[in-house]
């Protein structure tokens, strides 16, 4: 079972959190690549192209200059899933899980990003910003990120899934949308998350997010040994609405 995760904005690199091993990104080579492409914009241009604050802006395009700078890069490089932070990450709680959890979440977890394209909870990454959904032509062939991974991401999907393997989307749509669902051979199962409000079960997004990353905290802790195995989840008080679900899209309520 495999699940995917969006990555966040908000980074924190300053905390340290032990991981059993570090590991390389599979398309480290596509990120330098992108990453040098960003670098040789204008402060302006990058800002407007990401639509930052001034703030923001700075802070970016510091970092693209930065990239691969040894100076700069001895303590801006580190495993993945200890520097994302945001409501998902909150949920999934990196900083309680013993190393044989973290093991579990380097098999099973694949953070999706518009830089690195796929990153496990162990690859290194520098800081950055780039959201999968920017209006970026990257090349004159690619109108837009999507266009660019193309069917990258799905063909690694596909290359390490087992073909009764089950992938449990935890991602937003933004990024579940570089996935090219054409080519991708595991099913895929999508779990949602409403609250009852007034009379009728609607998404909160910050709550959706949040059990986002505790489902995936759950699958990894706790070894679901089948898809059924997701049913009887009810981290956080929700619980299995069959009524509300399909095939491929799994209700939780609360």
């Amino acid at each position: 079972m495999k699940i995917l995760l969006s990555p966040a904005k908000s980074l924190d690199f300053d905390r340290t959190i032990k991981t059993p091993e570090v590991t390389i990104a599979p398309f480290v080579e596509n990120a330098d690549y992108l990453a040098n492409k960003l670098a040789k914009l204008s402060k302006k241009k990058l800002g407007k192209l990401m639509h930052l604050s001034e703030q923001l802006t700075d802070l970016n395009y510091d970092r693209y200059q930065s990239w691969y700078k040894p100076e700069k890069s001895n303590d801006n490089i580190k495993p993945a899933i200890t520097v994302f932070t945001g409501e998902v990450y909150k949920g999934f709680d990196v900083e309680s899980l013993p190393q044989s959890d973290l093991k579990n979440a380097q098999e099973q977890v694949r953070i999706l990003s518009g830089l690195y394209g796929v990153l496990r909870p162990f690859d290194l990454m520098f800081p950055y910003r780039l959201e999968m959904g920017t209006k970026w032509s990257v090349t004159p062939k690619t109108k837009n990120l999507y266009s660019y991974w193309g069917s990258k991401i799905s063909d690694y999907l596909n290359n390490e899934t087992e073909s009764d393997e089950v992938i449990i989307n935890l991602a937003s749509n933004e990024y579940f949308k570089a996935v090219d669902k054409k080519v991708l051979k595991p099913r895929v199962i999508t779990p949602v998350f409403k609250e009852l409000k007034g009379d009728q079960y609607k998404v909160v997004m910050m709550y959706a997010k949040h059990a986002r990353g505790a489902m995936a905290r759950d699958i990894v802790k706790n070894q679901y040994k089948s898809v059924d195995d997701l049913k009887g989840y009810n981290v956080g008080g929700y619980s299995y609405n069959e009524a509300l679900s399909s095939d491929n899209e799994w209700v939780f309520v609360r």
